[in-house]
Order: structure tokens, then C-alpha cells, then sequence
């Protein structure tokens, strides 16, 4: 059940960040949270005690030290990309990135310089009486983390306040994620002092990720925190997906009167950019279609059918073309894209639809 439930998130938080790595090479942007993302997920899949089990035979709770290294380079990418979204990516940069090389310098150090560590599942719950360095271990890790959280916490509920819609949503999210993650450090606190203070510490096994309180603490609500975390970076992303599925839509209704202008005014033509986002190359669609209208006579005063005669028949129409009023710039994009859509459409209805007719 505990394997299910953190290669089920794990693997959740990886596919989230492969796609916004592949949408970050595309747009330039976003590449801090793809970071994290896939940080977290391989955090919780080499948590899992199946996982570590493999690990411990190449050097003993190998598995542990690289899921909380992996955990605090994902909090402090977490940490930049909600500040980017905060618009506070300045404020402390370098004291983050200070500290988790600090922090990631000192867990290294300290593991490694244990003796004795377990073999299989990472669980230090007896050694932490005899192994000092355990304890700096610990104690580093549930420091640096509850900073992170605690910085994440602050930026997302200050940034809630003027965020809107889908923003909003996903920080809002992201809030309830701290809570779980807070109750998390603060059992692993509890448990370290339990240890350090009973006569006979004895390692906790648990059965189920929710099966008692601190099974809960310690399975359970990393899991459901790293969860909403993936799901509350992911929410503000869905306009713009939602953008990008309509953006790739369009381009496929005005492909074939694109490619009818082209064939018959080369020159309408822009270099094609592999590179460009898919809004871009919309753009660029668009504008080569509009400037083989005008060659062709289509003014922005004719109806869909008028248009689609005058691109059949190559007439080019006796009257100037009325001004067109000003719009703002969404709503004029908005416009043009009605526009070429209700053309393109009733140019693919014809019965000759595709064919070009050599230019005048």
C-alpha cells in the first residue's frame, strides 16, 4: 500500500514535470518548476521501501540520503518558482540557493560519516542515541524544510490576495499542501525526541500509510502534500494549456487556406521557426493569410461566402475596403480569428476547396 501510494505520486509529479520541461524548451519559461517537479517525484519513488531495498545494496540506507536530498532541491525550486509567481524572485536569491548548498553539504557529511547505518529501508530510529551525526542529519533536513515551507507558505497566501481565478486556485492549493507538509516536520520532531529520551528505541514499522497517527505523520501526509503540490503548480497552467489546445485547433481549420494562398502568393510566405510557441505560429498563419486575402481582393468588410467567391472566381472587388474600427488587442485578436475560421471553413464546404487558381 505504501509503495502504491508513493510510486502513484511520485510518478504523477514526474509526468507533470517532463511536460513542463518539454512546454519550458518551447517557451523559454518555467524550467525552475519542472525542476521541482521532477525532483519531488523521484524523491517519493526512491522513498519507497521496494526502492530502497534495491538501493541498500550499493551502501547501506544509500535510498534515504537521496529521496531527502532530492526533497530539499525540490522545496527550494519550489520555493523560486512561487516567488517568480509572487513577483518577489529577487528578494533572498542567493540566501536560498546559500542555504540549500549549506544544507546539502552538511546531509552528505553527516550521513557518510555514520557507522553502522541499516541496510534496506532507511529507518534511524535506534541509532539516533549513538550517532550524534544522526542527529545533526535530522535535524538539518527538518530545518531546512520547514524554512522552505514556511518562506512558500508566506509567499503563496501573499500572493493569493492578488491573484485571480485559476492563480488563485492553484495557491490556495499550494497552502493547504504546507499545512500537511508542517504537520509532517513537526512529527518527524516528535518522533526524534521520542528517541533520543526512551531508554529503548525501537524502529516504527507501518502497516499502511494512514494505519495510526504517526504512520499518518510520517507516510501519509508527505505523500497528500506532495500531491496537492503537483496539483496546485499545475492549475495555473490550465488556461494556458486550454489556450494552446484552442491556438492548435484554429491551425488546423486554416491550414488549407493558407496553403490555397501560398501556392498562389508565394511571397506571403515567413520563414518557418520550429522553435516558436504555437500562439506564435498562429500568429504568423494568420498574418500570411490575411496578406494573400488582400492579394486575392478580400476586404475585412466581406462575409464569409463573399470572401470564399472572390478567392474562387479571383474577381478582384471595385470598392476600397471600409476602415475598420479599433479594437483592443485581445478583442481585435479574438475578432480575427472568428473571422479567418468562419473563411477557412466555408472555403473547405466548396466542392473545389483546395485548389489553386494561378494568380492574375
Amino acid at each position: 500500500m505504501i509503495d502504491v501510494l508513493f510510486f502513484g505520486v511520485g510518478l504523477l509529479a514526474l509526468a507533470a514535470g517532463i511536460w513542463r520541461a518539454v512546454r519550458a524548451r518551447r517557451t523559454g519559461a518555467g524550467a525552475g518548476l519542472a525542476t521541482s517537479l521532477i525532483a519531488l517525484g523521484v524523491a517519493l519513488c526512491l522513498l519507497a521501501d521496494s526502492a530502497q531495498a534495491i538501493e541498500g545494496q550499493l551502501y547501506p540506507s544509500l535510498g534515504r540520503l537521496l529521496s531527502n536530498l532530492a526533497t530539499m532541491v525540490a522545496a527550494y525550486g519550489i520555493e523560486v518558482t512561487v516567488a517568480e509567481i509572487g513577483g518577489v524572485a529577487e528578494r533572498r536569491r542567493r540566501a536560498r540557493l546559500g542555504a540549500l548548498i549549506v544544507a546539502l553539504v552538511v546531509l552528505t557529511a553527516s550521513f557518510f560519516a555514520t557507522r553502522g547505518l541499516p541496510t534496506g529501508v532507511g529507518l534511524f530510529d535506534e541509532l539516533y542515541r549513538s550517532n550524534p551525526t544522526l542527529v545533526v542529519y535530522i535535524v538539518v533536513y527538518t530545518l531546512y524544510l520547514g524554512l522552505a515551507v514556511a518562506d512558500i507558505a508566506v509567499v503563496s497566501a501573499g500572493a493569493v490576495r492578488a491573484g485571480t481565478g485559476a492563480l488563485r486556485a492553484g495557491l490556495g492549493i499550494m497552502l493547504a499542501a504546507c499545512v500537511f507538509a508542517f504537520a509532517y516536520l513537526i512529527g518527524k520532531i516528535v518522533d526524534l525526541i521520542s528517541d533520543l529520551t526512551a531508554e529503548h528505541p525501537v524502529t516504527k514499522l507501518c502497516r499502511g500509510a494512514f494505519s495510526t497517527v504517526q504512520c499518518s505523520l510520517a507516510v501519509g501526509f508527505p505523500a497528500v502534500s506532495v500531491l496537492l503540490i503537483v496539483v496546485g503548480l499545475t492549475v495555473p497552467a490550465l488556461p494556458a494549456l486550454g489556450r494552446a489546445v484552442r491556438d492548435a485547433r484554429t491551425r488546423t481549420v486554416l491550414r488549407p487556406l493558407r496553403e490555397h494562398l501560398a501556392s498562389r502568393y508565394p511571397d506571403v510566405v515567413r520563414l518557418d521557426d520550429a522553435s516558436g510557441t504555437g500562439r506564435e505560429r498562429l500568429l504568423t498563419m494568420m498574418s500570411e493569410i490575411n496578406d494573400g486575402l488582400l492579394l486575392s481582393g478580400v476586404g475585412p468588410e466581406l462575409s464569409p461566402s463573399a470572401a470564399v467567391q472572390v478567392l474562387r472566381s479571383s474577381a478582384l472587388l471595385p470598392d476600397e475596403p471600409a476602415e475598420s474600427p479599433v479594437l483592443p488587442q485581445e478583442t481585435a485578436f479574438a475578432a480575427d480569428v472568428a473571422r479567418l475560421r468562419a473563411i477557412a471553413q466555408a472555403f473547405r464546404a466548396g466542392p473545389t476547396a483546395g485548389a489553386a487558381n494561378p494568380a492574375p
